[in-house]
């Protein structure tokens, strides 16, 4: 379908996505008295467990080159990578919710495309005008951030240590969308997240065991009959189900840009749930006035990066037709 007629109902999902994915912040600090590696391993589990029966409904009508494909050996170490990546991200983002504040935590988490644009001027190429102020914009706006340090949101204070985590999560989400889109070109999608999800809840429970004190009070399948069950199956469906399918369905829609542009709505809308249901509180003034140019910054990179890409595009094509 051309990306010019989007159909109605893509603009709702895209939008129930948006918000899936927002809410997971919130979720996770509500459910804080679980350790957060093991709170983390708690939701890429049960999401796993919600894709499994798609993923052999998808496995059982693919052809028969792209599941002998699924287990070479090259397959198998991109998957467990790609596994082992989702793990640090998560395992990285979901303890910095127990150092810093929801804002600030979805703002340094959301600013993966900061860590592209790093990664690209220092292995691929320059980066354009666009991609450059957008860098200096994201910094700049992640620094004046940084200055509510001490600001009490809620029940959780902001600290540098606690913003780093977030940061390092950004960090290895990269590593992971970059497994995904080596595989995602041949590999259907419900196929290839039941495992790296599965992978990475499980990669998620030797580190609780060794890293948290009270692994033991809940152990590795604790969910089962706890009194948060209920919070973690929401997490599983709406973040994981909701939010993340949702918007791998409005790709066949629309642009990638477009999504990435909605996704940098995260810090906003993220916000606005736990300070409405789970009293996350209102970010300090140094948060509203950086918060803004840091995701003012991201936009422009992305859109820069979406120029440069195009103009490859445009080229390949006259060159192909000469």
């Amino acid at each position: 379908m051309q990306r010019g007629s989007v159909p109605a109902h893509v603009w709702l999902v895209l939008g129930v996505a948006i918000c899936g994915v927002s809410s997971a912040g919130a979720i996770f600090t509500h459910v804080d008295d679980i350790p957060p590696l093991l709170r983390a391993s708690w939701r890429l589990q049960l999401t796993a467990l919600i894709l499994a029966p798609l993923a052999l409904w998808q496995f059982n009508s693919i052809d028969e080159e792209v599941k002998s494909k699924l287990f070479e050996m090259s397959s198998g170490k991109v998957i467990l990578a790609s596994g082992a990546f989702l793990a640090l991200h998560f395992g990285f983002w979901v303890t910095s919710l127990d150092y810093t504040s929801l804002t600030h935590s979805l703002l340094f988490v959301t600013a993966h495309p900061l860590v592209i644009l790093i990664g690209m001027i220092l292995f691929v190429r320059r980066p354009n005008r666009m991609e450059l102020i957008g860098g200096i914009a994201a910094f700049a706006g992640a620094a004046i951030s940084m200055l509510d340090a001490g600001d009490v949101q809620g029940d959780r204070s902001v600290t540098f240590f606690g913003d780093q985590l977030a940061f390092l999560g950004a960090v290895f989400v990269v590593g992971y969308l970059v497994c995904g889109r080596i595989l995602r070109e041949w590999m259907p999608l419900f196929i290839y997240a039941f495992p790296v999800t599965l992978l990475g809840g499980l990669l998620l429970l030797p580190a609780s065991m060794l890293l948290e004190a009270d692994y033991s009070q809940y152990g590795a399948f604790g969910y089962i009959g706890h009194e948060t069950l209920v919070w973690f199956v929401l997490l599983a469906f709406i973040a994981g189900i909701l939010g993340h399918t949702g918007l791998n369905y409005c790709l066949k829609y629309v642009s990638p840009l477009l999504i990435s542009i909605s996704v940098t709505l995260e810090p906003v809308l993220g916000s606005i749930i736990g300070w409405m249901f789970f009293s996350t509180g209102v970010p300090g003034m140094w948060t509203w006035i950086g918060g803004p140019i840091l995701m003012l910054g991201i936009i422009s990179i992305l859109y820069g990066e979406h120029i440069t890409n195009q103009t490859l595009v445009d080229n390949k094509a006259v060159l192909e037709g000469e």
